[in-house]
Parts: C-alpha cells; structure tokens; sequence
C-alpha cells in the first residue's frame, strides 16, 4: 500500500470548508485510520553505545537519558548556523529523542524550522516531540497543520497539551470544542503516534488531566529545587509512576539558575524576561552534571535540556554516558543545597497566568 504524503496529510488537515465542518463536529473521514500505516518506530543506531536507554513508558520505545530541548540556541531567530548543528551533532552523538514545540520561537516557530531542516533527511533516526498551547480543537488542528509543514515530515512521534497548569486549562482541553478532540482525531487518523501532557506550574492540575485520559507520556519539570516549591515529585510523580506513563524530565538546570557560574543579569532586565517571574540575585550552587544526576536518579525516561552550543551538548551527552545513580544522602544533600536559590530555579512556577 502506497505510503501517504505530506501533502496528502496537509489536505486531510486543511481546516476551510467542509473537512473542517465535518471534524468540528466530530466525524472523521471514513476509512482514514484504517488506510494509513505509521513507518516502524525511529532507530538512531549509535543510541545504545553512547548513553543508558529507558523504557518511555508503555510506548516500546527505547529512549535515551539525555535528549535535546527545544529552546536555548533552538528558539532565537534566524539562528540556523548555530542551531541547526547543534541539531545534526544531537543525532551524531546518539540523542534518539528530540523536542520542540509550536510556540518555541515566537509567531515563525523558529525551533521547529530549525528540527524540520534536519528532519527532511533524517526524519527515521529521532523520535519527534511537538505540542499545541491551543485549549480548542480548531485551534489545534491548525497548529498540527502547520507542525508538519515546518518540520517537514507527514507525521509526529508525540504531541502534547502545551503548559497545562490551571483547572480551566484542564476544563478547556476537555469541554466539547476542546483541543483533546484534536489529539485523538490525530491519533486515530496516524498523523500522530502518542499523546502526552506537559506542565511546569502547578502539579495539580496536571493530575487532574492525567486522571481524565490515559496518556502515553508527561512532560514535566523535575529539579533539584523541587521540593521546596509546589513540588511535582511529592504527589504527581507517584501517580503517573503507577500509571506506567513515559516521563520526561524538563527545566533540569532552570535555564541556567540553578548552576555555579551563571551569572544573574541586572534586576530590570530580569523584571523583562519569562525567567523574572522570579527575581534571582546570586548564581547558582551545583554543576550541571550534579543537576542531570539528581534528576535522573528519579523514574523518569529521559530529561530533555537545551542548549546554546555545540560544547554544552557534548558536556550533558557525556554526563549521560557516565551516568550513575546519586545515593540517598547524596540526593539529599543537593536538595538542601538548591534550597537558598529554589525560587529563582523554580522562577517558572511564579509566572502571572493571568497575562494569557
């Protein structure tokens, strides 16, 4: 049977006219889901000799520790020469999963421009990550429409509700019109292998929307701060533990607040910045191998991290590689340690929600 086109998925997503009337409303196109045939699972051939392998939850995927984030170098504009290395070097170095997402980059979703320059030839050797900040279904479908155009590949390994982190987020997502309608419209018509959740706020609400859809994974943030502030470890990590789910680790080293030798910029261009939701005044306290080790001394898959350059990739794919679990005491020990700088690595769960 003859593989679907990226063009042949684009026209099924085109939300004008009668297609769009006819998913809004909650028919799918017949025959679509049992047409189409999603390729193998990826394969970077060079994961298992250059880093420690996990289960992603229930999906069979095998994914390595350390994976690439879409931010840092990945979201700056017209930032090819440097972020799209850094993408070829990740694949070269054995990183088998990579993250972006819809809003990374602004309006011209830089870092998924960047991932799609590198997915046009090499689409089969990393499992890809993308998310919708939409809470409709319309929206969504615009959103995964347009993920596939820049990314240049007709299908996405996971897609994932973008930053869930109140109670009408979840309530959004899940009324009628809501984007979770978009992402098993995707997933049952193969434009999409799994689903996941991601959130960084408040872990809450994160429980809610997992207790309400079994999803394949979660993305959420996991640091060495965590305890101290609304954390995510305490109740949100046990149950989706037990719910067998694929958990990715994210704001590991807090866009750089929690590690010795940052340096904080001055207080008003803080007060500009997403990072000054929480104002920092001292640099950090542990390296990032200390940072990576806390984090992935939990059950989780992978840790995902971004990066600035070249040199910072090889640093965490070589801390992966050297990867050992931290004892108890020692985990202990750099939980106190984060603990006179928490809210600055933590500045994420300070943001006012209320601006959007």
């Amino acid at each position: 049977m003859k593989q679907p086109t990226s063009a042949d998925r684009r026209n099924f997503l085109k939300t004008g006219g009668a297609v769009a009337a006819g998913l809004l409303a909650g028919g799918a196109l017949p025959g679509r889901a049992s047409s189409v045939k999603l390729p193998a699972l990826p394969v970077n051939v060079r994961t298992q000799s250059a880093m420690p392998t996990r289960n992603l939850g229930k999906t069979g995927y095998k994914v390595g520790i350390f994976s690439l984030g879409g931010q840092a170098a990945l979201e700056k504009a017209n930032h090819f020469d440097v972020a799209v290395p850094i993408i070829e070097r990740a694949l070269d170095l054995g990183v088998n999963y990579l993250d972006t997402s819809s809003i990374y980059g602004g309006p011209e979703r830089w870092s998924e421009q960047y991932v799609g320059q590198v997915m046009k030839t090499r689409r089969q050797e990393a499992f890809l990550a993308t998310k919708t900040k939409e809470r409709t279904r319309d929206g969504s479908m615009r959103m995964i429409d347009k993920s596939l155009k820049l990314l240049r590949t007709d299908h996405v390994d996971l897609w994932q509700l973008h930053d869930v982190g109140l109670p009408e987020d979840v309530d959004a997502i899940f009324a009628k019109g809501g984007a979770m309608e978009a992402l098993i419209e995707m997933h049952e018509q193969k434009v999409v292998r799994f689903l996941g959740v991601t959130g960084h706020y408040r872990p809450e609400a994160l429980m809610d929307a997992v207790n309400r859809y079994p999803f394949d994974t979660i993305l959420m943030a996991m640091n060495a701060a965590d305890t101290h502030i609304h954390s995510f470890s305490d109740q949100l990590l046990p149950l989706v533990v037990e719910k067998q789910m694929g958990i990715i680790g994210m704001k590991v080293p807090a866009r750089g607040r929690l590690l010795t030798g940052w340096t904080p910029p001055s207080a008003e261009k803080q007060k500009h910045m997403w990072e000054g939701s929480a104002i920092a005044t001292r640099g950090g306290v542990m390296t990032m191998r200390d940072a990576m080790r806390f984090t992935l001394t939990h059950p989780v898959s992978t840790v995902i991290i971004g990066c600035d350059n070249i040199a910072q990739l090889e640093e965490n794919v070589q801390i992966a590689r050297e990867f050992t679990p931290l004892s108890q005491s020692q985990m202990a020990t750099l939980n106190e340690m984060a603990a006179p700088v928490a809210k600055q690595s933590l500045f994420f769960r300070f943001t006012d929600r209320s601006k959007g």
